[in-house]
């Protein structure tokens, strides 16, 4: 029976992630599984100052730091396929590897967590909104200028520690991650697409392989959801045309609606005032153009001077 070595970060998150697989591998194969725990740049990040994080992430356009040892791992034959969650994939995949499967997508959104069960509308003034993403920060400030959005990283535990503790007064996570850790009950508002864009890829799982492996692509496939693949596919075609990483205020949704595409996207000031959004509807065949043209459309409406005031070069 041969062992199939899963690489994967040690957070309880993706450990989820990881056993998820493992056991889908388990129920479709019978084989034998391993996860292998890969400490990353960003894992090590999470433990940083924030002027380090910074630095850091700049220097490398916040792409990659929580995949690139797990990449490197897989080309180096020490693991045999790797678990990401796509939100923190970047655009472009290196020489050697591919995506083997995109899995079945949780819920995309994004979701508040507050100590007083106070929806994200009803907040008082003042109120202390922890999130680490600017994508998410932008988006709170355009709804509700008047709170105080305040740096928060960690894992998702780590976070609700911390708002328990009053450090804050609400917290806004990936509701795929609260889902998945159990802590469904906590959610006090689901923030829909009209007020929160979620990130590129959030909610679905990609699974990373070697091309020069063939049977472990081919035993991964059975994982892979076709509507969840061409979303992710529109989203992240978009993501590359606008040349956007983690690090920048753009948050992006498609869905299938009777077989046609629907994409919607947009890019944000820091501050929130100032924003370009626009969508696309196309046949589900046409994903990777879609996101393309969508981009284009963006930039025409002004995305590419806020990408500029955010770090990035568009064109």
């Amino acid at each position: 029976m041969r062992l199939l070595r899963i690489g994967t970060r040690g957070s309880a998150l993706a450990l989820w992630q990881a056993n998820f697989v493992a056991e889908s591998l388990r129920k479709l194969h019978g084989v034998e599984v391993d996860l292998i725990r890969i400490r990353t740049s960003g894992d090590r990040l999470l433990a940083a100052p924030v002027a380090q994080v910074n630095a850091q992430m700049s220097a490398e356009s916040g792409k990659g730091i929580f995949i690139k040892e797990l990449e490197e791992a897989l080309l180096a034959g020490a693991i045999d396929l790797a678990v990401h969650s796509m939100k923190d994939v970047p655009t472009e995949t290196p020489d050697g590897l591919a995506f083997a499967a995109v899995t079945l997508r949780e819920d995309s959104r994004d979701c508040v967590i507050s100590r007083s069960g106070r929806a994200l509308k009803y907040l008082p003034a003042g109120a202390r909104v922890g999130t680490s993403s600017l994508r998410r920060q932008a988006q709170v400030r355009h709804q509700r200028g008047d709170l105080q959005v305040v740096e928060l990283r960690g894992n998702v535990d780590t976070r609700l520690k911390k708002l328990d503790a009053g450090e804050f007064d609400a917290v806004i996570l990936a509701a795929a991650g609260v889902n998945r850790l159990g802590f469904a009950s906590r959610i006090t508002q689901m923030l829909d697409p009209e007020i929160m864009l979620p990130a590129v890829g959030q909610g679905a799982l990609g699974i990373e392989v070697r091309m020069r492996d063939p049977q472990t692509a081919q035993l991964v496939a059975p994982l892979d959801d076709s509507e969840t693949r061409t979303c992710v596919t529109a989203e992240r075609a978009l993501l590359r045309e606008l040349q956007g990483g983690c690090q920048v205020p753009l948050g992006a949704l498609a869905r299938i609606e009777r077989d046609q595409l629907h994409l919607e996207a947009a890019v944000f000031s820091a501050d929130g005032r100032d924003f370009a959004r626009r969508d696309v509807v196309s046949p589900r065949s046409e994903a990777r153009a879609a996101g393309e043209r969508l981009a284009r459309m963006l930039i025409e409406a002004g995305a590419d001077r806020l990408l500029r005031l955010a770090g990035r070069t568009v064109g």
